[in-house]
């Protein structure tokens, strides 16, 4: 390496992830000064599982908004300028963004999750699929820098997102191995375990997303960029092909509108799904307020005993929250069987209504919907107004939302 290490005079920054709003706090407040040109030069470089000082390592809170995007940004701006920081709001505008444009595309989730599940029956027929698939997601395939981010997905929950990239592309194109699987261990790992974000970014990799264009991991770039603790010489695809997929059908326009429900005697539903429901817009306080703690299995394999751990602890201390917040009474639950639970409850309360925070695509809307769909009790749900103004910019590639950002910043009353 002749560059001068960006390690020298570092002290390293390890990250403790514990699902609370104050630990989500601590993390950004600690980050914010970096935010600036240091994340701009250094955010490419992954140091390392014990040092995260470089990146803001925010993603597990962000995604089940333990911390809002709009408080992100807002703590952001007012420490730097936009100009100085774009580099790190881009990357807070990219969840917003694969979310919007997967609610435009609900065929994209549905192919996906039939996809895994054939393949996993494929894999209890074919030894030599199998075989490879263990010795992947064990990090058993002999390249060493892939065999260790398999070991620290499991054992963290987390991967810097240059080795998320570098992984899906040896995954697809040197190991050769179906994109949708990959995919499936992200998501049942990842502290940051999103429907939208992790599907979209495998499908960006594999030239699905954008099509045509594919991530090629190469060794010099992993050797630079991880200060030299790898270099897979001779070990990778030297191109990477585009995958190819059946066309998508029309997009879906999701329904914006807010729904009206003043007077009604409601209660407040919590899932992993949003952590924050003190800050959403509701007419008045709830009459009583429910966290469904139980995470919602990720796939037809088993959820990663992390990712299981900060969603339902997520959830603990946002009813905790919710429930001084909104001075109601309150229960949390960690039963499966939702249905006849939220049956009782609603009962108790003699609600009209039941209210969330809004269910994006993914297992916990087609859970909670399925559960309550016999009841006969109305499911409102609640948009934020950060998803209003980023949605609408989401329907084709990223760059069209680049180009609103200091539009969006302004109708958030950041600007």
């Amino acid at each position: 390496m002749t560059q001068m290490s960006f390690l020298e005079g570092r002290q390293k920054e390890p990250v403790v992830w514990e699902p609370t709003r104050a630990d989500a706090t601590a993390r950004l407040a600690s980050f914010l000064p970096k935010a600036g040109q240091t994340y701009a030069r250094q955010r490419n470089f992954d140091f390392g599982p014990e040092d995260r000082g470089n990146v803001s390592a925010l993603s597990p809170w962000i995604r089940h908004r333990l911390l809002l995007e709009e408080d992100v940004l807002r703590a952001t701006l007012a420490k730097h300028s936009f100009s100085a920081a774009e580099k790190f709001i881009q990357e807070v505008f990219w969840r917003g963004y694969f979310k919007g444009w997967l609610e435009h595309r609900p065929d994209v989730w549905r192919r996906y999750r039939i996809a895994v599940r054939d393949l996993v029956g494929q894999m209890e027929r074919d030894a030599n699929l199998a075989g490879r698939y263990e010795a992947a997601t064990q990090g058993r395939t002999g390249i060493a820098c892939f065999d260790s981010w398999a070991k620290e997905l499991v054992q963290t929950g987390y991967l810097h997102n240059h080795a998320r990239m570098w992984f899906a592309s040896i995954w697809i194109f040197t190991l050769k191995l179906p994109w949708e699987l990959g995919a499936d261990f992200f998501y049942r790992h990842l502290l940051d375990g999103d429907p939208a974000s992790n599907t979209c970014s495998w499908r960006w990799v594999g030239g699905l997303h954008t099509k045509g264009k594919t991530y090629l991991a190469r060794a010099d770039n992993i050797e630079r960029y991880t200060e030299g603790r790898f270099c897979p010489s001779g070990q990778l695809a030297a191109d990477a092909p585009p995958l190819e997929a059946p066309e998508l059908p029309a997009l879906v326009m999701p329904n914006m509108t807010r729904p009206e429900f003043s007077g009604a005697h409601f209660g407040l539903l919590i899932t992993e799904e949003d952590s924050s429901p003190q800050t959403l817009p509701l007419p008045s306080a709830p009459k009583a307020v429910l966290g469904l703690r139980a995470p919602s299995a990720r796939s037809v394999l088993q959820t990663g005993e992390v990712a299981k751990y900060f969603g339902g602890h997520a959830v603990e201390d946002a009813t905790r929250f919710a429930t001084s917040h909104f001075e109601c009474a309150s229960m949390l639950s960690s039963e499966d069987a939702w249905s006849g639970l939220i049956k009782d409850w609603a009962k108790e309360h003699a609600l009209d209504a039941l209210v969330t925070a809004r269910l994006p695509i993914g297992p916990v809307s087609r859970r909670l919907k399925k559960a309550i769909a016999p009841l006969g009790i109305p499911l409102i749900e609640v948009t934020r107004h950060y998803d209003e103004c980023v949605w609408p910019y989401t329907q084709r590639g990223f760059f069209g939302l680049k180009k609103k950002l200091t539009k969006i910043l302004g109708e958030l009353g950041l600007a």
